[in-house]
C-alpha cells in the first residue's frame, strides 16, 4: 500500500508542476500591429492598433505613441475594443515625418503583464519635380 500512495503522490505532484509551468508561460503575445513594427510609412497612421493572442483587462492596459523628442503624440484615447477584447487601439492626429515609438503595457486575463515597445517611421513626402 505505501508504494501505491507514493506513486499517486508523485503523479499528482508531476501534474501540478506541469500545470504550473504551463501557466507561468502563458501571457498576452502581440500577434499583429498596424502599423507594423519598423514600418516606414508614406503617410501618418490615423490609428495604432495592436492585436494580442488573448483577452486583455481594459482597466490595466495602456497604449501610447511618442516622438523621437519624447513627446506623447497620440490622441490619448487608448482603449480595449469592446467587440474584440484582444485588440487595443489609440487614435492619431496628423504627425510630421519622423520616428515614433509605440509603447504598450497590457494585463491579460490570466494575470500576466507584458510591457514592450516598437518603432515606426513616417517619411517625408517626396518632392515633386518642377514643371
Amino acid at each position: 500500500m505505501p508504494r501505491v500512495i507514493t506513486r499517486r503522490a508523485l503523479l499528482g505532484a508531476g501534474a501540478v508542476a506541469a500545470l504550473a509551468a504551463r501557466r507561468a508561460e502563458a501571457h498576452a503575445v502581440l500577434i499583429k500591429s498596424s502599423p507594423p513594427a519598423r514600418a516606414v510609412l508614406r503617410q501618418p497612421p490615423r490609428r495604432v492598433e495592436l492585436t494580442f493572442n488573448e483577452r486583455l483587462e481594459p482597466a490595466y492596459s495602456s497604449l501610447s505613441v511618442w516622438s523621437a523628442a519624447g513627446v506623447q503624440v497620440d490622441a490619448r484615447d487608448a482603449g480595449v475594443d469592446p467587440a474584440d477584447p484582444r485588440r487595443l487601439a489609440v487614435g492619431m492626429p496628423d504627425i510630421p515625418p519622423g520616428e515614433y515609438t509605440v509603447r504598450f503595457r497590457v494585463l491579460s486575463v490570466d494575470g500576466h503583464v507584458v510591457d514592450s515597445r516598437f518603432v515606426f517611421t513616417v517619411r517625408p513626402a517626396a518632392a515633386r519635380p518642377a514643371p
